[in-house]
């Protein structure tokens, strides 16, 4: 009989499943009239939903790199921080890059994933794990996965599940997720791939969500990921793991539709024009610095034409509410600053 992976499907499950769709579905119609409503279009939007995705994937593995340094790792500058921190950058983007060119139901690509992952990491980088491995919270150990000489063939068993399933690619993609954790087929990375392999699976349903930093949710809620993890090993089926991630989704989802429409509707006091790709670079920096002058702003973002800035960067901001004078009774000040509003902070997380 081909291998099933354990799994209930439950009421909230499905009706779960519906409201992605339904958010998917929502979104999908909206980019026909605004195409990069998803935000994938763009590459500076695309660069920064994966930034955010990778930060927070590494930073459940106990990565301590800030965002605004992960940011610069991946645009080459020099940062100050422990090498391995930075290589487990590099790689983490250089994989997610990689994400298109990966069959999710290839075991020769999920080790090359590895590989690529864990490079100049771990020595058996690319190679599944040789030796018997628990996996400990502290001193506790929380589960010990099978034998190492089972691995070769429990992967063959789920990817060949994955290739023949009927179930949904979302349900699948989270129970690929589960799985992958309970085998721990590598020595070390094997959370930051399972992350991986389901943003590749949910991809194969919906490119667009190549670019959906559901990781980001994952790493804000991250004790009620790992008693995810705890309660599907207790019960030896991946259903209350799979509840979890659906829930990320549509946290994720909503969110991104929020975003949209904040920056579509015409009849509320939101944003009203598409961001810019110069208002969206302002933003990010007053995202990781709070706030700063003029002389700084231009400065950071390389620009020296103080008309230029005001015209293309901190007047279309004032103009949607996204960013606001430190003193407003004093526009003219000389210690005049900017800072993000509430809806610029929005628009951001």
């Amino acid at each position: 009989m081909p291998y099933q992976p354990p799994h209930t499907l439950t009421p909230l499950m499905l009706s779960q499943v519906a409201e992605i769709c339904e958010i998917v579905g929502r979104m999908d119609e909206a980019s026909r009239e605004t195409p990069d409503s998803w935000g994938a279009s763009s590459p500076y939007l695309r660069k920064d939903n994966r930034i955010r995705s990778i930060h927070s994937s590494l930073a459940i593995e106990n990565n301590s790199l800030s965002l605004d340094q992960v940011t610069d790792v991946i645009d080459g500058k020099r940062v100050l921080g422990l090498e391995r921190e930075i290589q487990e950058v590099r790689n983490a983007f250089a994989s997610y890059e990689k994400l298109k060119n990966y069959a999710p139901t290839s075991s020769e690509d999920l080790l090359a994933a590895h590989g690529m992952m864990m490079k100049n990491i771990d020595s058996r980088a690319g190679r599944f794990r040789s030796k018997g491995v628990g996996i400990y919270r502290g001193s506790q150990l929380v589960h010990m996965a099978p034998p190492a000489d089972r691995v070769p063939y429990l992967i063959d068993q789920l990817l060949s599940w994955l290739a023949t399933t009927e179930l949904h690619p979302v349900i699948a993609s989270a129970i690929v997720h589960y799985e992958l954790e309970f085998i721990h087929p590598f020595s070390d990375g094997n959370g930051r791939l399972g992350r991986l392999w389901q943003t590749l699976i949910l991809s194969t349903w919906k490119p667009q969500l190549a670019y959906l930093p559901v990781e980001s949710v994952i790493h804000r809620e991250q004790q009620d990921y790992y008693k995810a993890l705890g309660k599907s090993d207790a019960i030896a089926e991946a259903t209350p793991f799979i509840d979890f991630i659906l829930s990320a989704i549509i946290t994720t989802l909503r969110h991104k539709e929020s975003v949209f429409h904040t920056q579509t509707d015409p009849v509320t006091d939101l944003v009203t024009d598409p961001v810019s790709p110069q208002v969206l670079k302002l933003l990010l920096h007053l995202d990781k610095i709070q706030e700063s002058n003029t002389e700084k702003l231009m400065l950071a973002l390389k620009i020296k034409h103080r008309p230029t800035f005001r015209a293309n960067y901190l007047k279309p901001a004032l103009q949607q509410k996204l960013i606001q004078l430190t003193q407003p009774d004093t526009p003219n000040s000389p210690t005049q600053k900017y800072k993000l509003t509430a809806k610029g902070l929005s628009f951001l997380k």
